[in-house]
């Protein structure tokens, strides 16, 4: 008689994805910040050794874990991991604790390293998340609700549905705002929001939920141009760079230049020119223009397709999972690395407004890369068959 073995293995194509965008990561950064690492501390590899020791290595010791925890102890986990990162996040506002650095309250310096804790409210918010809707789904099948009480709870409904609480949601969005608005951190709750938006309309909650997220959603940008007049300017740029040539207009034109003279080979691994003073943050978000110049109009091309063969493999295994809460987590984290991605690629090539958004995997920044990487194993772990 042969015993039947279960398989936990990783996906082959997932991992392959996984693991190429890291290693790339870790090249082109490599490129772009050997002469920034030359100039500043006498040695070409200060700020790759600084991602690998800080980002990568923890990342990968980590994510490991991950992988090889039950499906049931990560889900355990989720509640815990989203006020863990919560309380990171308000612990910027302490004295001695939290890094002010041009108005921003976003970093926690302790024990001599320096994390920036809005990077893993948004890992431990999917989780969280993905067990919330799954449990609001388990629930609404387990009990059905009879066509009398149907008609006599209208008004109730309109708040509640039997997939998810549109209110609870609501609330739960507005803490998350509250703090990365104090910061402030704009930027990162787009994400968020986008990623929230994303797996409750996953859930199968009402269409209408999803039009009022949305409505609310642009009722809170309004305010938030309302409140620091600085981000309409930012969208006025977007439309006509022309209205400041040497602030935004100028960080989007030389970004620009920099994917134009690329061409379609690029001009070589170390060899960009728009990096040296003309481009502003080339090692974080703006990365991508210097990416497309040293390696051409194919190397970019490969980078994004690389970011659309993630969310497509996913999104072919997440149909096949029956567990509510890994299907929903796997959509969540997937649209979390590419919705980044299209944002921050969207941004340098003029399609959106500069918002400040890292590159996943590529970018400088130890906190986004362990965070990235813990994402990955959580997904992996998830996609076993």
């Amino acid at each position: 008689m042969v015993k039947k073995r279960l398989n936990f293995t990783a996906d082959p194509w997932l991992f392959g994805i996984c693991g190429t965008l890291v290693f790339l990561g870790v090249i082109m950064l490599a490129s772009v910040s050997a002469s920034f690492s030359l100039e500043r501390y006498g040695t070409t590899f200060y700020f790759l050794n600084h991602q690998i020791l800080f980002g990568l290595l923890p990342g990968l010791l980590l994510g490991g874990i991950l992988f090889f925890l039950p499906r049931e102890t990560i889900r355990a986990l989720s509640i815990p991991a989203f006020l863990f990162s919560l309380f990171l996040c308000l612990m910027v506002f302490i004295p001695f604790v939290g890094i002010e650095a041009g108005g921003a309250h976003r970093w926690i310096h302790v024990g001599g390293f320096t994390f920036q804790p809005s990077e893993l409210l948004k890992l431990g918010f999917i989780l969280y998340l993905a067990a919330w809707l799954s449990a609001k789904i388990k629930k609404s099948k387990k009990k059905p609700e009879p066509d009398s009480a149907k008609t006599k709870n209208l008004a109730t409904s309109f708040l509640t549905a039997g997939d998810g609480s549109l209110v609870s949601f609501l609330l739960i969005m507005g803490g998350i705002g509250a703090i990365l608005i104090a910061q402030p951190d704009v930027g990162t709750l787009g994400v968020i929001w986008i990623i929230g938006g994303i797996m409750y309309f996953t859930a199968h909650t009402p269409l209408w939920h999803t039009i009022t997220l949305a409505l609310a959603a642009l009722g809170s940008l309004i305010s938030l141009i309302h409140i620091a007049p600085y981000r309409l300017s930012r969208l006025a740029v977007f439309l006509d760079p022309s209205l400041d040539p040497l602030g935004q207009g100028y960080h989007v034109k030389q970004a620009l230049i920099g994917i134009g003279s690329g061409g379609i080979v690029g001009a070589g691994l170390g060899l960009s020119a728009q990096k040296f003073g003309l481009l502003p943050e080339p090692m974080s978000d703006s990365i991508f223009a210097v990416i497309a110049e040293e390696t051409g109009f194919i190397g970019a091309c490969f980078l994004v397709l690389l970011f659309a063969a993630l969310c497509w493999r996913v999104m072919v295994l997440a149909q096949r999972m029956e567990d509510r809460f890994a299907k929903i987590a796997c959509i969540g984290i997937v649209s979390w690395l590419c919705v980044q991605a299209f944002i921050n690629m969207g941004a340098i090539t003029g399609i959106l407004p500069l918002t400040g958004i890292p590159l996943p995997f590529v970018s400088y920044g130890g906190s986004a890369l362990l965070t990235e990487i813990l994402g990955l194993g959580i997904l992996l772990n998830l996609t076993k068959r």
